[in-house]
């Protein structure tokens, strides 16, 4: 039987996380929701305690893989669906539309194609690095120390690999009325330039940037668009 677990690692994201949790807390095919609160001093984990929802608190700010490794020790089923803290324009009809080619079993995992996605992502059909997946709980759970050791955003690509190394088929799912706001718009320019940079570097460290762009070439063979 295929059963989500959904992770959704936050840090400060209160004006926006609420509506995420709205989105997936009550939807069918999802039995928990895990809200890993990465030392967020805006109360982020507060909004996920009222409504009812785990939330694992980190001591001090781990980073994206490092939360989201906490959130996957406590997974019990089948599968995750992991979704960024900070979408706008999430409904529960989107969640639906990501689960599908899993649920069908059309696709071994499902990655969203959001509104506002780099313009080459949405060229290609696939953003490789959306943090909106939906895969198999196999693939990772006996990971859990390598993931803690990644970058602080080196998970999706680290995931990249597990996902093409199935062989099996990857949905792009297209989001067109979600978006992720851009960090400068989150944290100000300076410190949102500063943390583009730093992703994109944490990407390179994970995954080298040969081997990002095999990926690339590889996933664009085994993706279909939804």
């Amino acid at each position: 039987m295929t059963v989500f677990t959904c992770i959704v690692p936050a840090y400060n994201e209160a004006p926006r996380i609420g509506r995420v949790l709205d989105a997936v807390a009550r939807h069918p095919l999802v039995r928990e929701v895990l809200v890993v609160d990465d030392a967020s001093t805006d109360g982020s984990g507060d909004l996920a305690r009222t409504r009812g929802l785990r939330t694992v608190v980190l001591a001090r700010n781990m980073g994206k893989a490092v939360a989201v490794a906490r959130g996957l020790e406590l997974v019990r089923t089948s599968h995750v669906l992991l979704l960024d803290a900070d979408l706008v324009g999430l409904k529960s009809t989107d969640i639906d539309r990501l689960l599908e080619p899993v649920m069908s079993r059309e696709a071994v995992a499902s990655i969203s194609l959001r509104g506002n996605a780099l313009l080459a992502w949405r060229l290609l059909g696939f953003d490789y690095i959306s943090g909106e997946r939906a895969f198999p709980a196999h693939l990772v759970l006996q990971k859990l120390a390598e993931i803690e050791k990644l970058p602080r955003f080196g998970f999706e690509v680290y995931l990249n690999d597990l996902l093409l190394a199935t062989g099996g088929k990857i949905g792009s799912v297209r989001w067109p009325g979600v978006i992720s706001p851009l960090k400068t718009a989150k944290r100000g320019t300076l410190v949102g330039i500063r943390d583009e940079i730093g992703m994109i570097s944490d990407i390179y460290r994970t995954v080298g940037a040969s081997r990002s762009l095999d990926q690339l070439r590889r996933l664009k063979k085994q993706t279909v668009l939804y």
